[in-house]
């Protein structure tokens, strides 16, 4: 394949002496919709979200433990030679976190203390860092919290905190932190030092140790800014959660307990997660409805269905407590503030009702417990669910976690949930799936293996790659095209910390250090194609591959949109295409936006550690002709959508001319 170098040369030549691709599209027909929905599934994998999204510095701030993962002293060292034991005081923190550690003198002289070298690293800059900790003990003094290189002895900056312990209860110290200077690289520390010779029994215990910096719309236990603010530049109007595999849980006495993550930290216990690290449960239900509402985005909420990830299958008689946990959690969600969960949210600050559409009962059911699973989950558990939740809320939309294409025969008033990680052959192959088919949502698509590649036995691909990326767009091309079954489509995951993970293809890449922060190829393609949302689609007449399209028109904004895909052309040459609108005049101006490869390579993706972008954005503004129809080329292997509103979003725009 070969490539050109820009997009903006592509558009710029004159067309060429190859059959120009007729595209004519009705002004009328075709499928209202409410706009399909472009968004994500979050779960905690890769460290999306303690140490990811969620903004808490501090790694194992609470010494949380489960079954499967022991309690520890990961992410803390001793300052000044102190020995640092964990404990279990006979008057714990709260019930959820009973173990502390004890900090006492070793053989060295002076103040000591405990550090905590966060997520892989901390970033620390010139802002205001809110904190606290709590201490168990009698002490006269003052604990310093500071901010430190792990490489030098430089101190970016601390603060006084004067002492408020008592000797037989807990007491709470806060306090805030804004360093004198940036640190050059996130190789840094955070300590709390004391004098042992203050402290009534020569030591003291310490428990949930938190720090935050700034957060996305200032939230208190809140969103990390960067990570944050990059989602929403996708022009996302959806989100799933609390995730797919995460939801299950190990077991089936291990899931994902919403009530468990309400409430102060201090009564939270965590989670025993399922991608090998404990969760703090800080990033709990309350805060992933607020990150919606922060970001106006819809929600589809996943309820645990009885079916774990170990092949764990609750029986008929006893699935009804997880029902009624569901609706409990529903009524959490929507339910008035004198209902008995509505009043529990209203405590919790937020006495008006989130907005609530979809439920979806369980993730994946065709996968754990093979076909025993797939087949209680057919057989009951989704019946059973499905007629609660009708009952007691019939205008909520009810989400299958199957799909027809595993067999599922998804019921009257059901959508289904496919998720179709692929090749980008395979996803291209895929185009025209849901032409004739029942409503689905697309719980989680992403391309994750080369073509003619390793498939499920082998590695995933590095990072999204621009080969993928062209076949995610021509599936969501596909999707669109029947937004009136297909409602929403969501990539997964969307996170990536580059210090620990278990699943490659990620929307993003990040580390401790912002720098690192990488939107990869596959953002700018969702980016682009959520900008410019739909309210119908339209009957188009004209040839579909290896061009792929969709066509339709936004009511609200008055405008036409044209969103296609070019995969392997013949020959590598570009498509010259003429697409004229029923209706659309000579002189229209149109916004055309197009993305590309500028390495000539398939495979290239944008690396964090290389901080290269591997995607040319460029813009034009085109005329219409005599005839009404808008000409330009499509290269091998490019994106574009065109769209006559020309104030249409462009965040990332690089080039913008004007062909007549």
């Amino acid at each position: 394949m070969t490539f050109l170098k820009s997009a903006f040369a592509a558009a710029a030549l004159a067309v060429s002496s190859a059959a120009a691709w007729e595209i004519n599209v009705s002004a009328s027909g075709g499928n209202a919709t409410s706009g399909h929905q472009y968004g994500f599934l979050h779960e905690d994998i890769n460290n999306s979200g303690d140490g990811g999204i969620y903004a808490e510095l501090i790694r194992n701030r609470a010494f949380q433990y489960s079954e499967a993962y022991p309690v520890s002293l990961d992410g803390w060292h001793s300052v000044n030679d102190a020995q640092l034991t964990l404990n279990r005081l006979e008057l714990p923190l709260s019930d959820a976190l009973p173990v502390s550690v004890n900090v006492a003198p070793g053989t060295v002289c002076g103040n000591i203390g405990i550090a905590n070298d966060g997520y892989w690293g901390m970033d620390v800059k010139v802002q205001k860092y809110t904190g606290s900790f709590w201490v168990y003990g009698a002490y006269e003094g003052n604990f310093t919290a500071s901010l430190q290189s792990l490489l030098t002895d430089d101190v970016f900056g601390s603060v006084e905190v004067v002492s408020k312990s008592v000797a037989d209860d807990w007491v709470e110290h806060e306090f805030e932190l804004i360093p004198d200077m940036d640190a050059p690289n996130s190789n840094n520390t955070f300590s709390i030092t004391f004098d042992a010779e203050g402290a009534a029994s020569g030591s003291l215990d310490f428990n949930l140790i938190s720090l935050f910096p700034p957060t996305y719309k200032n939230r208190k236990n809140g969103l990390r800014l960067d990570l944050a603010q990059a989602l929403e530049e996708l022009h996302p109007s959806i989100i799933r959660l609390p995730g797919g595999n995460m939801l299950e849980g190990l077991n089936n006495k291990t899931w994902w307990d919403w009530k468990d993550t309400l409430g102060p930290l201090r009564y939270r216990p965590g989670f025993q997660g399922v991608w090998d690290y404990q969760q703090t449960h800080g990033l709990g239900l309350l805060e992933y409805l607020q990150w919606a509402e922060d970001m106006d985005l819809e929600i589809v909420v996943g309820v645990f269905a009885g079916l774990a990830l170990n092949g764990d299958i609750t029986p008929k008689d006893k699935l009804q407590p997880f029902i009624d946990d569901a609706l409990d959690q529903i009524e959490f969600i929507i339910g008035p503030v004198d209902s008995e969960w509505g009043a529990v949210r209203a405590s919790l600050g937020h006495p008006e009702p989130f907005r609530l559409k979809y439920i979806e009962i369980g993730n994946e059911d065709w996968l754990a417990g093979g076909d025993a699973g797939w087949q209680s989950y057919m057989e009951y558990r989704l019946p059973m669910f499905q007629a609660a939740i009708n009952e007691a809320y019939p205008h909520l939309q009810v989400v299958a976690s199957g799909s027809s294409h595993e067999g599922l025969e998804v019921p009257e008033g059901v959508l289904g949930d496919y998720h179709p990680y692929r090749t980008p052959d395979e996803l291209v192959e895929e185009f025209d799936k849901f032409d004739n088919d029942v409503g689905h949502i697309i719980g989680e698509v992403a391309a994750t293996h080369p073509n003619g590649g390793i498939g499920w036995d082998g590695e995933l691909y590095t990072f999204p790659w621009w080969i993928g990326t062209v076949g995610e767009a021509i599936s969501m091309i596909g999707y669109e095209r029947n937004a009136d079954r297909i409602p929403a489509t969501f990539y997964a995951p969307i996170l990536r910390n580059m210090n620990r993970w278990q699943w490659a293809m990620t929307m993003l890449q990040h580390a401790a250090d912002p720098a690192m922060t990488t939107r990869s190829t596959s953002w700018y393609l969702w980016e682009l194609i959520a900008a410019h949302p739909m309210t119908h689609t339209l009957p188009a007449e004209g040839e579909l591959g290896p061009l792929y399209y969709v066509s339709g028109k936004n009511e609200d904004k008055g405008s036409f949109i044209w969103k296609g895909a070019a995969y392997n052309t013949t020959d590598s040459a570009p498509i010259p295409v003429t697409l004229n609108f029923e209706g659309v005049e000579q002189g229209t101006k149109a916004l055309l936006t197009m993305l590309t490869n500028s390495e000539e390579d398939p495979y290239a993706y944008n690396d964090p550690h290389e901080g290269n972008n591997v995607v040319d954005r460029t813009t034009f503004v085109l005329t219409a002709n005599d005839e009404g129809a808008f000409e330009f080329e499509m290269p091998e292997l490019s994106i574009a959508v065109l769209d006559t509103h020309l104030d249409c979003p462009n965040p990332s725009k690089k080039k913008r001319a004007v062909l007549n």
